[in-house]
This record gives structure tokens, sequence and C-alpha cells, in this order.
């Protein structure tokens, strides 16, 4: 018989090999066939119960949740806080739509029922309501910060209140952040620290000279450097 040459031997080699590797295969299918397709079979159905609880339960849900909020946010914007928290027994507030809904119609009502219950007086649940609100939009998550700082105040917590107010300055980073710096500034003076609370003085003065803050900001600098 002819020698093989070495691309001839390659050639059965790999035939070999594959033969081998397809009659493993062959045999692990024969095997194991009905576990694989029962897990086939159980995937699908996770995905189906997935996708029809996303659009016969969950969308659902969050569109009435959010026909829930309308009547909440216009006693809101009205300056109704009481019946923007907690409705009137014809409409829901937004502490029952967060007890119904959770988040459904939105992460903004955990900053609105925040801000009702500040208004209120109700600092420490405005505090728990607004360290719920999770927004990722500049202004708003910046708003949320320093309205957990004003209800920190309420409380005479004037620590937390300027981390908060700092933090909101920072978020913020535009105009609106002269406003938090100065909350912050008052807050420093209120716990004795005029240093720190010239310093928030004087980044006004140098950083916003445009914004309302900045003013009459050169009487509160000279209050704290006498």
């Amino acid at each position: 018989m002819a020698k093989l040459n070495e691309n001839e031997k390659a050639a059965v080699s790999q035939e070999a090999l594959q033969q081998s590797v397809s009659s493993k295969t062959d045999e692990f299918f024969k095997e194991n066939g009905k576990l694989l397709w029962g897990i086939v079979i159980a995937v699908a159905v996770i995905a189906l119960a997935i996708l029809g609880y996303q659009k016969f339960i969950y969308q659902p849900k969050c569109a009435e949740a959010m026909q829930q909020t309308y009547p909440a946010e216009m006693n809101f914007q009205a300056g109704e806080y009481e019946l923007a928290l907690n409705g009137d027994g014809n409409v829901l507030g937004f502490a029952e739509i967060i007890k119904e809904y959770g988040n459904k119609a939105g992460n903004a009502v955990y900053m609105y029922a925040g801000v009702c219950e500040y208004q209120l007086g109700n600092f420490q649940d405005a505090i728990d309501y607004l360290g719920k609100y999770s927004g990722k939009e500049p202004i708003l998550a910046a708003r949320a910060e320093a309205c957990k700082g004003d209800a920190y105040v309420g409380l005479g917590n004037y620590e937390q209140a300027i981390k908060c107010f700092e933090a909101a300055a920072a978020k913020a980073d535009n105009i609106f952040a002269a406003a938090y710096i100065f909350k912050a500034g008052i807050a420093y003076e209120e716990l004795g620290n005029k240093a720190e609370a010239l310093r928030c003085y004087k980044e006004i003065e140098d950083k916003y000279p445009q914004s309302i803050e900045a003013y009459d900001i050169a009487k509160y600098i000279s209050r704290v450097e006498e």
C-alpha cells in the first residue's frame, strides 16, 4: 500500500477527530436529550412569563399609577401640600400612590412626597422620602439634596444639612449652586464656624457674581469677618 503523504495524513486525522466528536455529541444528546429539551422549554416559559408580566401587568400598572398622580401633582402646584400628600378620599395623594404603586409612576413621586412632608413640618418623614429619590437629572437631583438639607436644618442637625447643601451644589454645577452654597454658609454660622461660612460666601462672590445671592453677599462676608 502506498504511503500517505503529510497532507493526506492530516486530512485522515482531522476526519477521524470529527467523527469522534460527532459520535460523542450524538451520544451526549441521546443520553441527555430530555434534560436539554426541558431546559429549553423552561427558559422559553420564563421568557414568555416575563414578557406577559411586562405587557399585561407591569405596563398597565404604570399607566394607572401615572394617571393617579395627575390630581396630586395639580394639588402640589397649587400649594395644597396636605391634599397632595394624603389625598381626600376621592383622589390619591403621593403617600398612597407610593404605598400602592411604589415608583411605577416615576421616581419623582418620592421627591413630591418629600417636599410635601417638609412643607408640613414633618422633617424626618421628608428626609425618608427624599432619600429614596434617585433621579439622574442634575437640577432635580440637586433640588432633592437641598430639600434634605432644609429638613435637617428643621431638625437642628446642621452638620448633616451642610453635607446635603454641598452635595446639592456639586450636583447642580450651575447658577442654582449659589443658593445651596449660601444655605451651607448659614448652617456653618449656626455651628459657629465663621471660617467655613466665609469660604462659602467668598465662593458665591467669586464664582457666581450674577446670582441673586451675590447681590448682598458683602453683608454676610462682613458679618463673619468681624
